[in-house]
């Protein structure tokens, strides 16, 4: 019952002497910044529900402070790492220095 469908994307470049794997895996690595980072934020974060409307820059900024600390202490599930630390501030206190 599930209709595999595809897409396709274009891309454009002045780069020459590239093979078409390496433009592959260049890519594929800048995807990896969209699920990594900009899709933690969307979910986990709650970033795209925000109302803050005046100097919304300062949590951006307390957001990406919080995500550097928990990413440089090896956490990759986020969200429960921002849970774990809203519930005890022992565990936010165990975390390692950047």
């Amino acid at each position: 019952m599930w209709d595999q469908r595809g897409e396709v994307a274009t891309y454009v470049s002045s780069a020459d002497g590239l093979r078409a794997s390496t433009w592959a895996d260049i890519i594929r690595g800048h995807w990896g910044i969209e699920n990594r980072n900009h899709y933690v934020r969307d979910v986990s974060c709650n970033e795209d529900r925000s109302r803050i409307r005046d100097n919304p820059g300062i949590m951006v900024r307390a957001r990406s402070f919080a995500l550097n600390i928990i990413r440089h202490n090896g956490l990759t599930n986020v969200a429960k790492a921002l849970w774990n630390g809203a519930l005890n501030l022992d565990y936010i206190l165990a975390y390692k220095a950047i």
